[in-house]
């Protein structure tokens, strides 16, 4: 064998050192962000989230990448989040780019079939998130959106807003 299993307490070391540190810096880096960045995932927040595991990853496992350089790299995708979060808030026409509008899955305990379809979500799905809002059919729901963080809300058709 070529030490594939352990090659030396230095190695081991290293990546307890660099791990720990790194692990830090990171969760100081996202509570300096704030919560937006912990937020549930769209597409953009789930692209940051992959990229910070998978930078998290190297700066644990290579030997070629410092923990400065990795440090810097974290902090560089959670300024560019912020960065593009920002414009998203100041910018309707920006938001739209980065993230996926809601889509209306069904009315009035109607599916829309072209809607459910073009979604890739299932009939079974929707009554799920009926049945997580309190109901067992579809005639119940007024409307299920698929939300831009890829959950279902379902709104029942005899449901009271606040203070009605």
């Amino acid at each position: 064998m070529d030490g594939a299993f352990f090659t030396n307490w230095n190695d081991i070391g290293r990546v307890l050192a660099v791990g720990a540190a790194a692990y830090v810096s990171l969760v100081l880096i996202l509570r300096i962000s704030g919560k937006r960045t912990l937020s549930k995932l769209n597409a953009f927040d789930f692209v940051v989230t992959i990229a910070l595991g998978s930078t998290l990853a190297s700066v644990l496992t290579s030997k070629t990448l410092s923990l400065a350089e990795g440090v810097t790299a974290l902090a560089l995708l959670v300024g560019l989040q912020l960065v593009v979060t920002s414009l998203a808030v100041r910018s309707r026409r920006f938001d739209r780019i980065v993230k996926s509008e809601p889509s209306l899955l069904l009315r009035n305990g109607e599916l829309l079939s072209d809607a459910m379809r073009r979604e890739r979500v299932t009939p079974d799905e929707v009554m799920s998130a009926i049945r997580d809002a309190g109901a067992t059919t579809f005639a119940a729901a007024s409307a299920v959106i698929l939300e831009s963080d890829g959950t279902l809300t379902a709104l029942l058709a005899d449901a009271r807003s606040p203070g009605a």
